[in-house]
């Protein structure tokens, strides 16, 4: 995957080593720092990591949605809101949820808003936000 990505109709493109080297650091992120990257890109150069198939798709269910009544959601983004006066418990709920280093987790606990998981199912995402609170942490699902 790292050498050629599909593209079009099935045509491939040929990565340079630096191009390649690129990939390959983007791989051993994590989701939150992945996310972080694609943001500041976002912002930095103004570009959308959205593809357009996804707006129209966005759009066309919003269209059903209009007509026949909200559809449940089947996967969430957990946001831990504020970490609360018990953080080095969230921080330790954060780890054990994400896998994430010690500093990492701290990290994202400071910088609370912030989202720690995304494309969570719900019984899980809910689970989840039973543990952060149980830490004294205030969590949102969205």
């Amino acid at each position: 995957m790292a050498d050629t990505a599909a593209a079009g109709a099935g045509e491939k493109i040929e990565l340079s080593k630096a191009e390649k080297a690129v990939i390959e650091a983007l791989e051993k992120l994590n989701v939150i720092e992945l996310n972080n990257v694609v943001k500041f890109m976002e912002q930095e150069y103004g570009i959308s990591a959205a593809a357009p198939v996804a707006i129209a798709g966005v759009a066309a269910a919003g269209a059903a949605g209009d007509a026949g009544g909200a559809e449940e959601k089947s996967a969430y983004d957990i946001e831990l809101t504020d970490a609360g006066a018990q953080k080095i418990a969230v921080i330790k709920v954060v780890r054990e949820l994400t896998e994430l280093p010690l500093g990492e987790a701290k990290a994202a606990v400071d910088s609370a808003p912030k989202v720690i998981k995304e494309g969570v199912p719900k019984a899980d995402a809910e689970k989840m936000k039973k543990k952060l609170e149980e830490a004294g942490a205030k969590v949102t699902l969205k």
